[in-house]
């Protein structure tokens, strides 16, 4: 793998470097600071993605990162990476910012490259595999087979989730329609039954998309698997780490990507309480 160029993000000549902060009260930008923040997500011509491998040192970088635009919060995201400014997103299958953010997406998920899923705000989220860690120390997962019983005692999964997880533990890894199948809920009138059940797992932590299957009516479907099956070593990672160490680690490549962010927005984005958050970013 390529490594990143760091001059790509270095300050304008001229420019004073803008303090990560978490002290503002208001997510408004100065000049300096939006400059700053679009280098980081490379939303310039000069910096876009327009590679497999740039998307890769992308993710690296960045650490966390959606896949498209997302409102209500700062992220960066890989479509406007690739577009080389805060391009809206378009669904026509034409848009080459479309077919390569797709298409690198979809072809690196068995290899390993990132964690893919719906973590954040239950949307298509990516996250570097050396920042990885940081978010499973923070889920109720220690990385043994038998996690999701404890979770289920607790009142902290579903019923329908935990039928769904235990049929890809025993059986191994599958395509979301023999998943259904196999889980009891084909049929167009259990799909939302089944879709809230993977929802509920992927941003526990607990299974995470790592492949494509040409399945189904659309010849589409993702292949789940278990996250502690698919990435060991990054869970092993994470149980040498706090979740005060781990919410600092996050706080502070956060801070990095999107140059200022009030303590509320970091707590709202992460789930974290208020005083999690202003003591993530005091360690930071």
């Amino acid at each position: 793998m390529r490594t990143p160029c760091l001059a790509c993000f270095a300050p304008i000549r001229g420019e004073a470097v803008p303090k990560l902060s978490m002290a503002m009260t208001s997510t408004e930008l100065t000049p300096t600071q939006a400059r700053q923040r679009a280098r980081r997500f490379r939303q310039m011509p000069t910096l876009r993605c327009k590679t497999e491998e740039d998307i890769r040192d992308f993710v690296n970088d960045v650490g966390v990162s959606m896949l498209f635009p997302a409102t209500g919060f700062e992220l960066p995201n890989v479509y406007q990476a690739v577009a080389g400014f805060a391009k809206p997103q378009s669904d026509s299958h034409s848009d080459p910012t479309n077919s390569l953010t797709w298409r690198t997406k979809d072809a690196m998920l068995d290899k390993r490259w990132w964690y893919y899923g719906k973590l954040i705000r239950n949307k298509a989220t990516l996250v570097s595999l050396s920042l990885f860690p940081a978010f499973y120390a923070l889920s109720e997962n220690f990385g043994e087979d038998d996690d999701y019983l404890q979770l289920f005692a607790d009142g902290k999964l579903s019923v329908d989730a935990r039928g769904v997880y235990e049929v890809l533990l025993t059986k191994g890894p599958m395509h979301a329609i023999q998943l259904k199948r196999e889980s009891n809920f084909y049929g167009e009138e259990k799909k939302a039954k089944f879709d809230r059940a993977m929802s509920e797992l992927q941003t526990k932590l607990m299974v995470m998309s790592v492949g494509v299957a040409e399945a189904g009516a659309w010849r589409y479907a993702y292949i789940y698997d278990a996250v502690h099956r698919w990435l060991p070593e990054q869970v092993a990672a994470a149980r040498s780490l706090s979740r005060s160490q781990a919410r600092t680690k996050i706080a502070r490549q956060h801070l990095q990507n999107v140059i200022v962010c009030p303590p509320k927005e970091l707590a709202r984005l992460f789930g974290w309480t208020l005083a999690e958050a202003e003591k993530a970013v005091s360690a930071a």
